[in-house]
């Protein structure tokens, strides 16, 4: 028993040993998340793009088990006012993002689970976004070729302390943020 005991051990260890662990570096000049905003009651939207910090992915025989980005919010940018005036100013203010308090927002991610059907990713990730932590949930795409990775989800802004909300109906903002990040390792 005390053989088969050792035995079973050894080859676990073998096992464990030969799983090639690595880690994939963020490359922040081709990486980006494009951020989208709506109204309620109009049919219009805001949107731009914010930038990393840094960020990285772990993986196991070519599997993601994990990884953490850090977002400069003050990169925070708005297609629609090229001249840095207008809703960037007021993304930056405590009405929304309180940028001067909270320069970087945070995620984390904390289970993924892999579809080779579909190529798809399911991960679970905890997102910090002015200092509170809310467990997220979206879908990724990622071609270990290009060493590229997709992902689309959206979010309900109030849940992280951004409530800004004009009185006006026909000016009321959403709750919901809308992120698509592209992402080159």
């Amino acid at each position: 028993m005390q053989k088969l005991l050792m035995t079973l051990m050894i080859l676990t260890s073998t096992m464990v040993a030969s799983q090639t662990k690595d880690t994939h570096v963020l490359d922040l000049k081709k990486s980006v998340l494009h951020w989208k905003g709506f109204y309620t009651f109009k049919i219009s939207e805001h949107h731009g793009e914010v930038y990393f910090k840094n960020g990285e992915i772990a993986t196991i025989d070519e599997r993601i088990t994990g990884g953490s980005f850090l977002i400069d919010m003050n990169s925070i940018t708005n297609e629609d006012y090229t001249l840095k005036r207008g809703p960037v100013k007021h993304l930056k203010d405590t009405d929304f993002f309180d940028v001067a308090k909270f320069p970087e927002a945070k995620l984390v991610l904390t289970s993924v689970e892999y579809f080779p059907n579909t190529n798809t990713h399911e991960i679970y990730a905890d997102l910090t976004i002015k200092g509170i932590t809310k467990n997220i949930k979206f879908y990724a795409d990622v071609d270990g070729i290009k060493k590229t990775m997709i992902a689309h989800f959206k979010i309900d802004r109030t849940l992280w302390g951004i409530t800004y909300n004009n009185k006006a109906k026909d000016h009321a903002i959403s709750d919901a943020i809308e992120f698509k990040a592209f992402l080159q390792f």
